[in-house]
């Protein structure tokens, strides 16, 4: 049996770390972003890590309770728990701590931890970045929040973003016209997540509803693609005319971003539900070539701060920037390159040169103790006559 002392530098699975490189792109890009939203006059906010449990999984779905990490409080002996999801702390901030009236406009970003990765090979410690506009319901804010998600592909240097469409409102609409209740509503969700034709087939033919509702409910799995989705949409569910709405507000969201971001593919997907229980609006998801998986996703949802006692109208959208490092395709210069300095703490015109140098951003090393030359220093300071000047290694 192998002792655990022998490889107690092995990291738990989906848990890693960011070596020089990769760290440099994610401190460099988390500023870009930072200074992108701020832009947009989004604020930043840093909620804790570890919260309360019943006020981190406040007004979210049960699979967030089951990627949760708990724990007891041993001051207090209350459960805690270690953040999978930031998005309820923000809700939590906006109701409590910012209280305002009106729009308020909150970023963030911070490593999260969860039980299982989200995917095959994953990570559960993604370094989550995203924004949350509270307080204004409307297509405008739709747009605003996933125009912000193609900024911040394009910022991160991640093209070919493919952008699914969806609309949580056209389900729960069918779902009331098709006379069903909440047992069989669940039955059809999870049979439209799964996409199995022939599951659906079964419970039409037992739910017997009249011709219309039963092709209707038959094709939701079918409407999918780009704009003849929709028209396909409007023959199909008919029967349920206040899906209507939420259909023409697909099409318009399309046309606006289509325009501002003509290089990006919209595809429309009304059975997408994987956000149902939690969002209750528009959703999408973005998505780039040579990734099986989602790379941001966002929507509308409006219940979460009932929890905090102030129900606001909110969307929002969020990425794993360890994600959008994998995917990017966009140059990146790093190097480790300095300059290295003699270690001499009586020179006042040394250190004057040194400190100089680090203002305009170049790295600067001392050989301690008269050790030798640094191998990653191309560069060195050196004095000729009475002057201290900066000479390539030879």
């Amino acid at each position: 049996m192998t002792s655990h002392k022998s490889n107690r530098w092995l990291l738990p699975e989906g848990i890693e770390e960011a070596l020089p490189e990769d760290a440099a792109w994610l401190e460099a890009h988390r500023r870009r972003l930072v200074d992108l939203y701020r832009g947009w006059g989004y604020e930043l906010v840093m909620p804790p890590l570890i919260e309360y449990l019943e006020s981190l999984l406040a007004g979210a779905s049960d699979d967030l309770d089951l990627q949760t990490f708990k724990l007891t409080d041993q001051l207090t002996g209350r459960l805690m728990g270690v953040r999978a999801d930031m998005t309820p702390q923000i809700a939590r901030i906006d109701a409590h701590r910012i209280n305002r009236d009106g729009p308020v406009r909150l970023c963030y970003l911070g490593t999260v931890l969860t039980t299982r990765p989200a995917g095959f090979g994953g990570t559960r410690s993604p370094l989550q970045v995203g924004v949350e506009l509270y307080g204004h319901e409307g297509i405008a804010s739709d747009r605003e929040v996933l125009s912000l998600m193609l900024e911040t592909m394009a910022a991160c240097g991640v093209g070919g973003v493919n952008v699914d469409l969806g609309h949580t409102g056209i389900f729960r609409e069918v779902s009331r016209a098709a006379g069903l209740d909440a047992t069989q509503a669940a039955e059809l969700f999870d049979m439209l997540q799964r996409k199995s034709v022939p599951e659906i087939e079964a419970f039409v033919q037992a739910l017997r509803p009249d011709a219309a509702v039963a092709a209707g409910i038959e094709a939701l799995p079918m409407l999918n693609g780009g704009a003849e989705a929709l028209a396909d949409a409007r023959d199909a569910l008919a029967f349920a005319p206040a899906a209507m709405a939420h259909i023409d507000t697909l099409e318009r969201l399309a046309t606006e971003i289509g325009r501002r971001y003509p290089e990006v593919a919209i595809h429309f997907d009304l059975a997408e539900l994987s956000g149902y229980h939690y969002e209750t609006g528009v959703v999408f998801s973005a998505y780039t070539s040579g990734e099986g998986q989602e790379i941001a996703r966002g929507g509308r949802y409006h219940g979460i701060g009932r929890d905090f006692g102030r129900a606001r109208p909110a969307v929002g959208f969020s990425a794993d920037l360890k994600m959008l490092r994998r995917v990017s395709g966009a140059e990146f210069e790093y190097t480790s390159d300095c300059i290295l300095a003699p270690d001499d703490a009586d020179d006042a015109e040394l250190a004057e040169m040194v400190s100089s140098l680090r203002g305009r951003g170049e790295a600067v090393v001392h050989a301690l103790d008269g050790s030798g030359e640094l191998e990653r220093c191309s560069r060195r300071l050196i004095k000729r006559g009475d002057r201290w000047v900066v000479e390539v290694r030879r």
